[in-house]
């Protein structure tokens, strides 16, 4: 039943937003003819569009709270879809063989251009997976994580310049670099947490950035690194289209290590060290688990695959420069890491997926795609705040002993 609340509302919120977008939809300037065009119908189109989408934004708020405390009232844990999907076996083993048909042929059914796109986007799966261990796992707010992807960038890329070193033999190199930057940072940290944790991991990434910048003896300053050779196989001759197929399935071959390695350390002992430091400081160390020890951990591993990620980036584009490595780059790998959902790998496989994929094909909508994304996050954080995926926490039940008969 609509109240007259809700017209008034609803009208109110047509009216601010036909006020607010007036000098931009409705007054346009001809530079050619030297006059001002008017177009009142764009204002109608704003007034009537947010009417209708005020009406549909309390219902969906509306509905969005009563599923919240039928679900607190039945105390019953709210489980993904697609994760309840992909425990099921019935659902899990023809979804993975069709994924993997479809992973296998992509890059033979669609443009190169399609190809580069998909590998930007394991990329960041990659760099997502990382941040996970530290964001979502062990709760520890990192907004310098880029540093550690242009590390091994350009491990990567000087290695090759001064020594000559292949792609193959610099990639763990570059790995264990950014380890070690990783435990650089972490030291200093140890006692941060929060706010401040993440200031200082965001002034690190800067350091790393400014020093790149402007060491030109070491790093050759803005004017970057190129020429980088891309990745070979065994020496072989390959097009430019051929080297970019190889580079793909290279990505995904280290995509499914990267996802297999993260699962399994979220599942060990260091992993539930992770969850419990970031659900409990005080109580993690009350049950003996040394917290320096753990952090460093989080910190290492998790910059281990920025530089395996970076060391890709360097050969892909085979030109580097430190404009390359902005705060901006930590912010869209975190952004990855909330939108999918913090501590889940699934999520944040998806959330990668999404916002990688989703501004290149909304190129169409000219201008406004940029306007419609971000209307889609917002959109995706209201009524999803846990994420695409949320993580779910793991209960158990204890069963007595089954008495003797």
């Amino acid at each position: 039943m609509i109240s007259g609340n809700e017209i008034k509302k609803s009208l109110l919120a047509s009216l601010w937003f036909m006020f607010l977008t007036f000098p931009i939809m409705v007054i346009r300037v001809n530079t050619v003819e030297d006059i001002i065009e008017w177009r009142w119908i764009n204002m109608a189109y704003i007034g009537i569009g947010v009417f209708f989408l005020s009406f549909l934004w309390r219902y969906l708020i509306r509905k969005k709270d009563m599923g919240r405390k039928k679900a607190e009232s039945s105390e019953i844990q709210d489980v993904p879809v697609v994760q309840r999907l992909m425990t099921e076996r019935r659902f899990y083993l023809p979804g993975l063989i069709l994924t993997g048909i479809f992973i296998v042929v992509f890059p033979f059914v669609f443009s190169m251009y399609q190809t580069n796109i998909m590998i930007n986007a394991l990329m960041y799966i990659m760099l997502g997976l990382g941040l996970n261990i530290v964001v979502g796992l062990a709760g520890l707010l990192d907004l310098g994580y880029v540093a550690f992807y242009a590390v091994g960038a350009y491990s990567y890329a000087l290695l090759n310049h001064h020594f000559g070193l292949g792609f193959w033999t610099l990639l763990p190199v570059a790995g264990m670099l950014a380890a070690v930057f990783g435990i650089i940072l972490g030291f200093p940290v140890l006692r941060l947490r929060g706010d401040y944790l993440a200031i200082v991991t965001l002034g690190f990434g800067e350091i790393i950035r400014l020093v790149l910048e402007n060491w030109n003896e070491f790093s050759f300053g803005p004017s970057g690194i190129a020429n980088i050779p891309r990745p070979g196989f065994f020496g072989a001759e390959m097009s430019l289209q051929t080297n970019t197929v190889f580079i793909y399935f290279a990505m995904i071959l280290m995509t499914v290590l990267t996802i297999f390695v993260v699962n399994r350390l979220q599942d060990s002992r260091i992993g539930r060290a992770w969850i419990a430091l970031r659900e409990d400081e005080i109580a993690c160390q009350a049950m003996g688990i040394d917290k320096t020890r753990t952090k460093l951990t989080a910190f290492a591993l998790g910059a281990t695959w920025a530089g395996f990620a970076g060391a890709v980036f360097a050969a892909k584009t085979t030109f580097i420069n430190p404009a390359s490595f902005t705060i901006w780059e930590s912010i869209i790998i975190l952004c990855v890491v909330v939108l999918g959902g913090m501590g889940s790998i699934i999520g944040v496989i998806f959330g990668a997926l999404v916002l990688i994929l989703l501004p290149e094909y909304l190129r169409a909508f000219s201008e406004y795609r940029m306007l419609i994304f971000g209307t889609l996050l917002v959109i995706m954080m209201v009524f999803r705040p846990g994420g695409i995926v949320s993580n779910v926490r793991k209960t158990y039940q204890f069963q007595g002993a089954e008495p003797e008969k």
